[in-house]
């Protein structure tokens, strides 16, 4: 099995588009991959290969579009309160100790 290092999570769904259209315009049409008509095309058929490159590009925009939704996400929370106040209201609560008496 191969070992893939990944580098970087991060996915750029154009630069995937640009390398698999040459592929798929080439191809035409094709069936969905993994479906009844897929399964039927033998291995070497253009359309079965387009199948496969569109699902990966599909998965590339579905990530891409995960990342974005993730980044405006983190800058929301990032601007909803004063996480600097709220680090310095911690540091002050721990910093005070107040024994407890039993009963």
């Amino acid at each position: 099995m191969a070992q893939y290092d990944i580098e970087s999570r991060s996915v750029d769904w154009y630069s995937v588009h640009l390398f698999v259209i040459p592929v798929l315009d080439e191809a035409g049409s094709w069936p969905l991959a993994g479906s009844p008509a897929w399964r039927q095309l033998p291995d070497g058929h253009p359309a079965k290969l387009a199948a496969v490159l569109d699902g990966g590009r599909h998965w590339a925009l579905h990530v891409d579009v995960a990342q974005e939704a993730l980044a405006q996400a983190s800058r929301a929370i990032s601007a909803a309160a004063d996480w600097a106040e709220i680090s310095r209201d911690i540091r002050r609560r721990n910093a005070i100790y107040i024994p407890r008496r039993s009963a």
